[in-house]
C-alpha cells in the first residue's frame, strides 16, 4: 500500500513538472520575444494574465539590430522556447517562405475585420495569412515654433489639405538656418528604408521592389533618382548634418537645433517631455507636383511553428490584436498607433491631447493618412536582404556618393543577394 501511494505522488510530481513549461508537453508559461523594452508590453502582458489564470507570460528582448539574425538563427533550429515573437512586417513572406510562421489562415475575416485598412495585407503571403497586426504608424513634420518665429516663417498647418510640400519645407528651413538655427530639415531615420520610400513613391518612383515574384529590383526609376538626388543636397548643401544615425537625430530637435524634423508619433511622448521646446506638428510633406505619400506599417506578432503552446499562443495573438482592450493596452506605455480599428479610434485623441496645444491636430493627420496616404513597405520574400543593400545605400548617398551610380551598385547588389531564391 506504501509502495503504490509513494509511485502515485511521484506520478503527480512528474506531472506537474511537465505541465510548468519542461518537457515537450503545452505549458501555461508563454514564452515571448520581441525588440521592445519590457516595460512596453507589461501592460498587455498583466492584461492577458488577469484574464487568463494561471498564465504566465514571459519577455525576453533581444535589441533590434540582433533581433532578426537571432530569431533566424533560433527558429531554423526548431527552438521549442519561443513561443510567440514581433514580426516586423515587409519581413512576413520571408519568414513563413522559411516556414518561421504558423499559418492563422482560419483568423483571415475576423482580422480583416478588425484591422485598419493598411493593416491587413502586409500579414498575408501566398494567399495565407501568417501573423497579426499589433501597431501602425505614421510621420508628422514637426517643427520649432521659435526657430521660425524668429526666421519671420509662418508654421505648416495641420489641416492635411493644407499639407506642404518637401521643397517649401526645405526653403523655409534654410530662413530659419539664416536667423540661427543650426539645421534646416532632419529626417528620423535618416537611412531607414521606412521613412525613405514615402520619397520616391510621392515622385512616382514605385515602391522599389516589382515583377509578378516581388523579385525584381526597381530603384532606378526617374521617381527613385529624383527622390534620391534631392536628399543628397539635403547633406550636401548642410541643411541636415551627416555622421548621425537613424533614430539618433531626435535629441538634435529637443535641443532647439532643427527648425523641422519628420518623425513618427513615439516622437510625440519624448518632445512633450522636454519643458524648454517649444514646437508644433504638421502632416508629412510631399513632392511639388506628386503624390502625397505617408509611410506606415509596423510591427505584427506571430506565432513559432515549433511552439508546443499553439492554443494558447493563438489566445494571446487573439487578446492582443483583436481585442480592442488587448491591443489598447500594447500602447499604455509607449506612444505608438494601434492597429486595431476600435483600439485605433480610442487612441488618437489621447495622442493628440498629449502635450496640449503642441501636438493638436495629430489626431485629425492619422486619421486623414490612415485612410488616404498611407503606403506599406513591399512584400517579398528577399526583402530581408534588399533593406540591407538599400541602408547602405541611403548612408553612402548621404555621405556624398552619386545618387544615380549609388541606386545602379545597389541594383546589381541586391539581384546578386536574390539570385539564391530564385
Amino acid at each position: 500500500m506504501k509502495k503504490s501511494l509513494a509511485l502515485v505522488s511521484l506520478l503527480a510530481v512528474l506531472a506537474a513538472g511537465c505541465g510548468s513549461g519542461g518537457g515537450d508537453t503545452a505549458s501555461s508559461t508563454l514564452r515571448f520575444t520581441g525588440p521592445e523594452d519590457p516595460k512596453t508590453f507589461q501592460p498587455v502582458i498583466d492584461g492577458f494574465q488577469a484574464k487568463n489564470a494561471g498564465v504566465r507570460v514571459e519577455y525576453t528582448q533581444i535589441p533590434f539590430d540582433q533581433l532578426n539574425s537571432t530569431l533566424q538563427q533560433r527558429l531554423s533550429a526548431k527552438d521549442k522556447s519561443i513561443d510567440v515573437y514581433a514580426v516586423d512586417q515587409p519581413r512576413v513572406a520571408a519568414l513563413a517562405t522559411r516556414g518561421f510562421l504558423t499559418d492563422l489562415s482560419d483568423w483571415k475575416d475576423r482580422v480583416k475585420q478588425a484591422a485598419l485598412p493598411a493593416q491587413y495585407d502586409v500579414n498575408e503571403h501566398n494567399g495565407k495569412l501568417w501573423s497579426v497586426p499589433i501597431w501602425t504608424s505614421d510621420q508628422f513634420l514637426f517643427y520649432n515654433k521659435t526657430l521660425l518665429k524668429k526666421a519671420g516663417v509662418t508654421p505648416p498647418p495641420s489641416d492635411p489639405a493644407k499639407r506642404w510640400t518637401w521643397e517649401q519645407t526645405a526653403e523655409a528651413g534654410k530662413k530659419a538656418q539664416a536667423a540661427g538655427a543650426e539645421w534646416a530639415l532632419i529626417p528620423e531615420q535618416i537611412e531607414q528604408f521606412y521613412q525613405l520610400q514615402s520619397l520616391a513613391e510621392s515622385l512616382g518612383g514605385g515602391p522599389g521592389i516589382t515583377g509578378p515574384d516581388m523579385l525584381t529590383p526597381a530603384v532606378t526609376t526617374d521617381g527613385w533618382v529624383k527622390a534620391m538626388t534631392w536628399y543628397h543636397g539635403l547633406f550636401a548643401n548642410k541643411l541636415a548634418p551627416r555622421g548621425v544615425g537613424s533614430f539618433q537625430t531626435s535629441p538634435l530637435f529637443t535641443e532647439g537645433k532643427v527648425a523641422f524634423f519628420a518623425g513618427g508619433p513615439w516622437d510625440v511622448g519624448a518632445f512633450a517631455a522636454a519643458k524648454d521646446l517649444d514646437w508644433g506638428v504638421a502632416p508629412y510633406p510631399y513632392f511639388a507636383g506628386g503624390k502625397q505619400v505617408t509611410p506606415t506599417g509596423s510591427w505584427s506578432w506571430g506565432i513559432n511553428p515549433a511552439s508546443e503552446n499553439q492554443q494558447l499562443a493563438r489566445k494571446f495573438l487573439e487578446y492582443a490584436a483583436l481585442d480592442p482592450e488587448g491591443n489598447l493596452l500594447t500602447t499604455k506605455a509607449t506612444t505608438i498607433i494601434p492597429s486595431n480599428r476600435a483600439a485605433f479610434e480610442k487612441y488618437v485623441p489621447i495622442l493628440d491631447a498629449l502635450a496640449g496645444d503642441k501636438s493638436k491636430g495629430a489626431d485629425e493627420i492619422i486619421t486623414y493618412d490612415a485612410d488616404h496616404t498611407a503606403v506599406a513597405r513591399p512584400r517579398s520574400v528577399g526583402y530581408i536582404q534588399f533593406e540591407d543593400v538599400m541602408t547602405k545605400t541611403f548612408a553612402d548617398i548621404r555621405n556624398g556618393t552619386d545618387p544615380k551610380a549609388r541606386l545602379d551598385q545597389a541594383t546589381q547588389e541586391i539581384k546578386t543577394a536574390w539570385a539564391q531564391l530564385r
